[in-house]
C-alpha cells in the first residue's frame, strides 16, 4: 500500500508533467495555428524561390512570310541575394566577367529578394566563365533576345523592343500584346545546401509563346525603295529628310514604307531620336501642288468645269483681293487638263472659285484630309484643315493650290489610291494576318472600303490628267520603260517660324501610280529641304521612275506596247 507520502508524490509529479504537457500542447496550438503563417513563409523564404520561365516573342514577317524580326535564345545571369553571404566577395568576382560597377552588383546583391537578374542576354563564353565560379545563389537562365535580321530594313514599321522585350516603337508597340505571350513560373524547392530538389509537388506554369505577325509589306519592294532612298539621300539629292509609301490601290495595302534618316533596331542606341520617327505619319507639311488632285477631282465631280473648259492663266500674274498670284511658268490660254498637267496655280485657283469654300471642304474631307488613316501603326497624326467659317478672303486662292492644309505621306498615299481604284477610298492596311506558334491563321485582315470620293466617269478623267502631266507636262522624268504611269508633282514652300513662306526651303513631291489603265501600284515620294534643286518633277519624279519600274517588273506586270498616234500615246497590252 501506498503511504501517503508517496500517493503525494505522485499527484505532484503528475500534476507537474499534466501542466508541462498542456504548456507543450498551448506552445504546439500556437505554433501550428497562430503562428503557421509566418513559419510556413519563413521556410519557403529559405528552400522555395520563384523562378520566371521567359516565352518565346513571336515572329514579325514580310507578306510572304520572310522573316523580319525574330527572337534568339541568350544567356542571362540571375542571383538569389537574400541568401548570398558574402556579398563583396561575389561582387568582386562577377564585375570582370560581367562588365559592371562592383558598386552596382553590391547594391543588387544586398536587396532582400529572392530571385533578381544582374546581367540580361550575355553570350555563351561570358555565361560559361559564370558556372565555372561555382557560386552559390548565382546562377544562367536562357532567355530570349530580339534579332532583326535584315537590319535597317522596314525598320520604321517594325519598330524596337527594350531590353525586357516589351515593345516601344512600331509594331513591335501596337502589337505587343499578341507578340510577347505569357510568362511562365517555376517554383524550385532546395535542401539545406542551396540545391535544386525535385519532387512531385513541383508547381509550374508553363510559358505561352507569342503569336506571328504577317506585314502587309512586300520584303523585295521594299529593299527597291530603301535602295533608292539610300543612292539619294545626302549623296545625288542634300535634304532633311526623305519618305516614300508604295500601296495596292485597290486593296489599301502597304507593300513598302520608307523613311530617311533610319536605323538599325539591334543597336539603336546608337541613333538619335529623329531617326527613329515614322515620318510618313507623325509629321505634317503644305503639300503644294500634290493638292491640286483634291482641287481638279472636286470640280470634276461636281461639274463646275470639264476637260475641255479654256482658263486664261494671266501670263503668270493674277492679283486677286489685294494679293497676287503666281505660276511657275507663265501661261496663256490653256484648257483645264492642260491646268493640272501643267501645275497652273491661277488657272486651279479660278476653277476653285466656281466651286466654292464649301464644296472644296467637303472634297478634302472625303479624301481623309484632316483625319487619321487609322493605319496599325502608332504616332498617326491627322493633318489639318480649317472649316470655312474659319477662312479668310485669301483661302480660296491658297487652298486649292496645297497652302493653308497640311496633311501626311499617308494620306497622302491614301488620296491617290482613291483615284486608282476609280474613285473609291480603301483604308490604308499594313498587317495581313496574326497567326499562331503552328502557323495557323488566329486573325486576318480583310480589305475595307471606306467610301466613294468621286464618280468612276470623274476617276476616269483625272487618270487621263495625271497621265498627261507625266507624258507632256511637270511629271515627265517619272515616264516608265514598258509602262503607262500617272501622277502629280508638288513643289511646296515651308512656313518660317516668324510665319512667312520661306525661299529657300522647301518640300518636294510626286504622287501617282501605274499602269494607268489598271493600276498595281500606288507611290508617293516627299523629299523634306532637297537642294541644291528642289522642284517635286526634278527630285521626286525619278525616285518614283526607279521604283515603278522595279516593283512592276517584280510583280511581273504585263508590259504595254507605247505607240505614237498624232501628239497622244496609245497603250495595249504586249502580247
Amino acid at each position: 500500500m501506498y503511504t501517503n507520502a508517496q500517493r503525494n508524490r505522485f499527484v505532484l509529479i503528475l500534476i507537474g508533467f499534466l501542466t508541462l504537457l498542456s504548456l507543450l500542447l498551448i506552445k504546439l496550438i500556437f505554433v501550428q495555428l497562430i503562428k503557421n503563417f509566418h513559419f510556413k513563409k519563413l521556410a519557403a523564404k529559405q528552400h522555395l524561390i520563384s523562378i520566371e520561365i521567359p516565352t518565346k516573342r513571336g515572329n514579325i514577317y514580310d507578306r510572304n512570310q520572310k522573316e523580319l524580326a525574330v527572337t534568339l535564345n541568350m544567356n542571362s545571369i540571375y542571383a538569389v541575394p537574400r541568401d548570398i553571404k558574402e556579398k563583396e566577395y561575389v561582387a568582386g568576382l562577377l564585375c570582370p566577367l560581367l562588365r559592371l560597377d562592383k558598386g552596382f552588383l553590391i547594391e543588387r546583391l544586398s536587396r532582400d529578394k529572392g530571385f533578381i537578374w544582374l546581367k540580361r542576354q550575355v553570350d555563351d563564353v561570358t555565361a560559361h566563365k559564370v558556372k565555372a565560379l561555382r557560386l552559390e545563389n548565382i546562377g544562367v537562365l536562357k532567355e530570349g533576345k530580339r534579332f532583326y535580321p535584315k537590319e535597317r530594313l522596314a525598320s520604321h514599321v517594325i519598330g524596337f523592343v527594350g531590353v525586357d522585350n516589351e515593345g516601344l516603337e512600331g509594331i513591335e508597340l501596337l502589337l505587343d500584346r499578341y507578340l510577347k505571350g505569357k510568362e511562365g513560373l517555376k517554383l524550385v524547392n532546395r535542401d539545406a545546401k542551396k540545391r535544386e530538389v525535385f519532387h512531385l509537388d513541383y508547381k509550374i506554369v508553363s510559358p505561352q509563346d507569342g503569336y506571328g505577325i504577317v506585314l502587309t509589306i512586300d520584303e523585295l519592294i521594299q529593299y527597291f525603295v530603301e535602295k533608292e532612298l539610300d543612292r539619294v539621300f545626302n549623296k545625288e539629292i542634300k535634304c532633311k529628310g526623305a519618305s516614300v509609301v508604295v500601296m495596292d490601290p485597290n486593296t489599301g495595302e502597304i507593300l513598302a514604307l520608307a523613311n530617311r534618316p533610319a536605323f538599325d533596331p539591334n543597336n539603336i542606341q546608337d541613333y538619335p531620336m529623329d531617326a527613329r520617327r515614322n515620318r510618313t505619319i507623325t509629321d505634317m507639311f503644305e503639300p503644294g501642288s500634290s493638292f491640286k488632285i483634291i482641287t481638279a477631282s472636286a470640280v470634276l465631280n461636281e461639274k463646275v468645269v470639264d476637260l475641255e473648259d479654256d482658263f486664261f492663266c494671266e501670263n503668270g500674274e493674277f492679283k486677286i483681293f489685294n494679293h497676287t498670284l503666281h505660276d511657275h511658268v507663265p501661261h496663256g490660254r490653256l484648257r483645264f487638263r492642260e491646268v493640272i498637267e501643267k501645275s497652273s496655280n491661277i488657272g486651279t485657283v479660278k476653277a476653285a472659285m466656281r466651286l466654292g469654300p464649301e464644296r472644296l471642304y467637303r472634297y478634302a474631307k472625303l479624301y481623309g484630309v484632316g483625319s487619321k488613316t487609322n493605319v496599325e501603326l502608332p504616332g498617326e497624326i491627322a493633318g489639318f484643315i480649317r472649316t470655312p467659317r474659319l477662312w479668310s478672303k485669301l483661302s480660296i486662292t491658297a487652298i486649292p493650290m496645297g497652302q493653308e492644309v497640311a496633311v501626311t505621306v499617308l494620306q497622302l498615299a491614301c488620296a491617290v489610291s482613291a483615284i486608282a481604284n476609280n474613285g473609291i477610298l480603301m483604308k490604308p492596311r499594313i498587317i495581313k494576318e496574326i497567326m499562331d506558334s503552328k502557323g495557323e491563321t488566329i486573325k486576318d485582315f480583310k480589305p475595307v472600303a471606306l467610301r466613294r470620293v468621286i464618280s468612276e466617269e470623274t476617276a476616269y478623267k483625272m487618270k487621263s490628267i495625271l497621265k498627261g502631266a507625266v507624258e507632256t507636262g511637270t511629271g515627265q522624268k517619272a515616264r516608265l520603260d514598258g509602262f503607262s504611269s500617272a501622277g502629280k508633282t508638288g513643289t511646296a514652300q515651308k512656313v518660317e517660324p516668324n510665319g512667312t513662306y520661306s525661299h529657300r526651303k522647301f518640300v518636294a513631291s510626286f504622287i501617282g501610280f501605274a499602269p494607268v489603265e489598271h493600276p498595281r501600284i500606288a507611290i508617293v515620294v516627299v523629299i523634306d529641304e532637297p537642294r541644291p534643286f528642289y522642284y517635286g518633277g526634278t527630285v521626286a519624279a525619278p525616285i518614283f521612275k526607279k521604283i515603278a519600274d522595279d516593283t512592276l517588273r517584280y510583280l511581273k506586270v504585263e508590259k504595254e506596247k507605247i505607240m505614237a498616234k498624232g501628239n497622244e500615246r496609245v497603250i495595249t497590252a504586249e502580247d
